[in-house]
């Protein structure tokens, strides 16, 4: 597969050159046919109508993709158990949260890039051997500083999946002649929703076990699985050739554009060092993070191909305010995942194992809101339904303390459940809805980046409430700033008058 060709199906070709594309998909697809009828993918002689895109494909991808989110918030019921085990406090163990973050936040758009210039296939194996040694590493860790260094590995290793995952399956497409169907995308999207919301539920269990260790040993099962499967089931990564002549006259080039991840990267980590300790704030961090945002911005507007497209997001006002309010959410609910269940066990002195289980209404909402969520035409609606649920959760927080009924602990939950099914959702078709065609594979991967700044706001402002230990007070005083985010939401999802016009 040619770069022009790479390029024509992720950035938006011509018409006639995606034609020739499909015309191109379509001979190969019969010759796979006639020639190997046992490829992945491929129907029998009395399979379904569309070939391709079969169930022993799919799986591992599904498998992959799973890890990154359900990491993220199966640690939450854990945190407590690591600080105890280790002698330190709610501010430090947020580093947990906010390094696989900063690691995602990176990796992911690096990571797509390297899937298309070198192979999905490659790509997606290769995370799944760095997630198992995450595993490995956070299992046996001596110190905390080692389950540092195991989630930093587990970022990097579960940025793969996503992207990889999609260039697989654009490449079936190419293969077999036509587009991913929407059902095998929304498994892709359910497989991340829904493990995210089982995350800390499943992590309560684990750690009431087996202890907090086995929530990072749980991704050592996960990825051999993924990998056996992959390695079997997927097909082998179409070749990548030069560019013939006559369309650029160019070999494939590596278009990564290492200086603007580097300055990214690099403002990204003093932003989060400054914004982890906000009680005592190191003011001069801000001064180099000013600096390198600025000439990452002057940089990133000289890249024919930058590693972030800010002229996209200036053009673009309804996308770059989807942006805004993923962030934003994201950060609200984050705040509930992890400040929450901190606060259950240590403020309320629940068990990790008792935790998760009263986090189990917040986890089954969020999943049978994301299927109605992708089912739903509007967008704007589901936004602000999920906004004012949102809001009434953190009116509950600030009035819910030691004495609270379980039954209130419950509904709190369930109120910043439903709100994680629908705008993780309808976020996502928005993008789809208001991004350049062109530009819908890079437009995708900045609302994830949005999404993990808004939880590494979430940590700094957990931090900040909690210090060393969760207590009533920090608890409402998350729920207070909480409330004031929600509000700014709802204004900024009814006044966009860009949700009206779209419908899925």
């Amino acid at each position: 597969m040619s770069d022009t060709e790479a390029r024509g199906t992720e950035e938006g070709a011509p018409d006639v050159q995606q034609t020739q594309i499909h015309t191109q998909a379509h001979t190969q697809t019969h010759t796979h046919t006639h020639t190997d009828p046992t490829a992945p993918g491929e129907p029998s002689g009395s399979g379904p109508r569309t070939p391709g895109f079969r169930g022993r494909l799919t799986a591992p991808l599904l498998l992959g993709s799973l890890l990154n989110p359900l990491n993220t918030t199966m640690i939450s019921t854990a945190l407590v158990a690591i600080g105890h085990s280790f002698g330190i406090g709610a501010a430090d163990t947020a580093w947990l949260i906010s390094v696989l973050y900063l690691a995602s936040a990176v990796a992911q758009p690096v990571l797509g890039k390297l899937a298309d210039s070198l192979g999905p296939r490659r790509i997606f194996l290769a995370g799944l051997v760095v997630v198992f040694a995450s595993g490995l590493v956070g299992a046996v860790a001596p110190s905390f500083g080692w389950l540092i260094v195991s989630r930093l590995l587990l970022g990097i290793g579960t940025s793969a999946a996503y992207p990889a995952a999609m260039s697989v399956l654009r490449d079936e497409g190419r293969r077999v002649g036509h587009p991913a169907p929407r059902t095998v995308l929304a498994r892709l999207s359910f497989a991340s929703l829904g493990s995210a919301a089982v995350g800390p539920t499943l992590g309560g269990l684990l750690v009431a076990l087996v202890g907090w260790r086995g929530i990072f040993a749980v991704n050592l099962p996960i990825a051999l699985i993924a990998f056996v499967a992959g390695l079997i089931w997927i097909p082998a990564d179409p070749p990548r050739e030069p560019a013939t002549a006559g369309a650029a006259g160019r070999s494939p080039r590596l278009t990564l554009d290492p200086l603007g991840i580097g300055l990214f990267a690099t403002a990204l980590t003093l932003l989060v060092f400054f914004l982890l300790d906000l009680a005592h704030p190191m003011w001069w961090l801000l001064a180099p993070f000013g600096v390198l945002t600025a000439v990452l911005v002057w940089w990133q507007l000289r890249r024919p191909l930058p590693f972030i497209d800010l002229r996209m997001i200036v053009r673009n006002g309804p996308l770059a305010r989807t942006y805004l309010r993923h962030g934003v959410s994201y950060l609200v609910i984050y705040c509930v995942m992890y400040g929450f269940t901190q606060w259950l066990e240590e403020g309320r002195g629940l068990s990790s194992g008792e935790s998760g289980l009263l986090m189990l209404p917040m986890s089954v909402t969020a999943l049978v809101c994301s299927l109605l969520g992708a089912r739903t035409k509007g967008i704007r609606g589901p936004l602000v339904l999920g906004c004012l649920l949102l809001t009434g959760g953190a009116g509950l927080l600030l009035f819910v303390d030691d004495s609270t009924p379980i039954a209130v602990l419950l509904l709190a939950g369930a109120c910043f459940g439903v709100p994680q099914g629908l705008i993780g959702t309808s976020n996502q078709a928005a993008v789809q809805a208001h991004a350049p065609p062109e530009s819908i594979g890079s437009a995708a991967g900045l609302q994830r980046t949005a999404q993990y700044i808004g939880a590494i706001s979430a940590s700094s402002l957990i931090a900040l409430a909690y210090g060393q230990a969760a207590s009533d007070s920090g608890l409402h005083l998350m729920a207070g700033a909480s409330a004031v985010l929600c509000v700014l939401l709802i204004i900024l999802t009814v006044t966009d008058r860009a949700l009206r016009a779209h419908h899925r």
